[in-house]
């Protein structure tokens, strides 16, 4: 099980900057290059009941598990034209990730205000 999680960091590592930005497209004269924010993350484990000299398998005692998701937010595009190199960003995917951040900050906000006023 340990070489498994091991093994998957390793094939994952090298996606890095491939991942979070893409290929460059060209429409009409304008070169685009999409930006990403790119997470991944693996676990895994087991209850550690078998020893390297027990038996594995079905009905062996041992029990184990993994898993791994990753997440992908489309955050806008480097642009360069004859005007030439700027980001646009993707307003949609900021406002998506943005209003969490702003609801837990002013919740925050309140509890502290409350907390001096007392």
């Amino acid at each position: 099980m340990n070489r498994l999680a091991l093994q998957l960091g390793e094939i994952v590592k090298p996606l890095g900057v491939r991942a979070s930005y893409g290929e460059p497209v060209e429409v009409e004269g304008v070169t685009m290059v999409p930006v990403a924010l790119v997470q991944f993350g693996f676990g895994g484990g087991d209850d550690g009941s078998s020893d390297e000299g027990s038996e594995s398998g079905p009905g062996s005692g041992g029990a184990g598990g993994g898993g791994g998701g990753g997440v992908s937010i489309p955050v806008g595009a480097y642009i360069r034209d004859e005007t030439g190199l700027r980001f646009r960003p993707n307003t949609i995917s900021l406002l998506a990730v943005g209003i969490p951040f702003v609801f837990v900050a002013g919740r925050a906000l309140v509890r502290v205000i409350r907390a001096f006023k007392k």
